[in-house]
């Protein structure tokens, strides 16, 4: 064969065939290549020390914040994705235990414990605001307190009420003590108490997104910390009671099947892929950041959002005079007939020096923040 002459069909066939061996070849190495590296990524990253005393090391990674299912309030919509780097979280809420020893050291007075001023309660309130009875200006807080009959839900006000005396010490007021609930989640915490039991404890409040992603364990796209099994009123072998929440008709009827009326002692129900217990249930937890209650929709066309602190200031059409932080969790009272907040995209807002009776926290740490004294 001449170099002008046309190829013959054979080696045409010897040619192609070469050619689909390197290219199958180089596919392959591309493709081992890149499942490797991915796979590498996609690893949870060891921790990069000894674990402080009861925290849990949470992996960095990009995953999954929000959702998009129609149980989902406007809040937590829409689904986005968000990248953060590995932390620390404690396995189970702050105990009064724990609570306990930060005030036994330290001679702190929680928020509830301080009588309120005129001035702050009229911050919270519209302009114009008429200013309260100076007699109502004594030391307590929000207790949940049961009708004895169905009422409408549409307004808190039914089953919420402020109690004097009522504080982390006396949950449910002055004839309410913690005796036999040393191991119970703290309650009638304001946020900043729970900021100043962090910074003692050489720790901070969780970011929403670090608190998420520890209450997903990992595993994308599920309603529920536990995974796909939904809360019911009854458990059996199959459907286990995985959280401490309300069973019954709320705000009324709590049947209590799970074992508990109000707050369970913490680690009482199974921990999720990640090791951690009650991300879902018991109390409504503090986290670091203002409230926004269109912030997912403004995060969501920026694309993938790397370890997001939180706006500025809080910012809530329906309560445009009283700033906000951040929950996360939901809690004992929390049902499908009127609150399904339990599910780890829920969020809801809270002014920051008001404490109640669901209401508690975890901490937080970064590698590169000094240990816990």
């Amino acid at each position: 064969m001449t170099h002008d002459s046309p190829p013959t069909l054979s080696a045409l066939r010897t040619t192609l065939a070469s050619t689909l061996g390197w290219l199958v070849l180089g596919g392959l190495a591309f493709g081992l290549t890149y499942g490797a590296t991915r796979w590498l990524q996609s690893r949870p990253a060891a921790p990069p020390e000894t674990a402080p005393p009861g925290m849990v090391w949470i992996p960095g990674g990009i995953f999954t914040m929000g959702t998009n299912a129609p149980e989902g309030w406007d809040d937590e919509k829409p689904a986005h994705r968000v990248e953060i780097d590995g932390f620390w979280l404690d396995e189970h809420e702050v105990t009064n235990a724990q609570f306990g020893e930060f005030v036994a050291a330290t001679g702190y007075q929680t928020t509830a414990e301080r009588a309120p001023t005129a001035d702050e309660l009229l911050a919270q309130l519209p302009p114009g605001t008429p200013p309260p009875d100076p007699d109502t200006l004594v030391a307590g807080s929000m207790v949940f307190t049961p009708p004895d009959r169905p009422v409408e839900t549409d307004n808190f006000t039914r089953w919420w009420r402020w109690v004097p005396g009522a504080n982390w010490r006396h949950p449910e007021g002055p004839e309410s003590s913690l005796e036999g609930r040393e191991n119970h989640p703290v309650v009638q915490v304001s946020w900043e108490d729970a900021e100043a039991y962090a910074k003692w404890a050489g720790k901070r409040l969780p970011t929403e997104a670090e608190w998420e992603r520890a209450a997903r364990g990992g595993v994308e796209n599920q309603p529920y910390t536990w995974g796909t099994d939904a809360p019911r009123d009854q458990a059996d072998s199959q459907h286990p009671f995985h959280a401490n929440l309300w069973q019954g008709t709320f705000p009324h009827e709590n049947t209590a099947a799970d074992g508990h009326v109000r707050t369970a002692p913490v680690k009482s129900f199974p921990p999720n892929a990640y090791g951690m217990y009650d991300m879902a249930g018991n109390v409504w937890e503090w986290c670091h950041e203002w409230y926004q209650r269109d912030l997912y929709s403004q995060r969501s066309r920026t694309g993938v959002t790397r370890n997001p602190k939180g706006p500025s200031k809080s910012s809530d059409p329906t309560r445009p005079f009283a700033p906000q932080r951040a929950q996360k969790g939901g809690s004992f009272l929390c049902n499908d007939s009127y609150c399904s907040r339990y599910r780890p995209s829920a969020r809801h807002g809270c002014p920051p020096d008001t404490g109640m009776s669901h209401m508690g926290f975890r901490c937080a740490r970064s590698p590169s923040e000094p240990p816990s004294p």
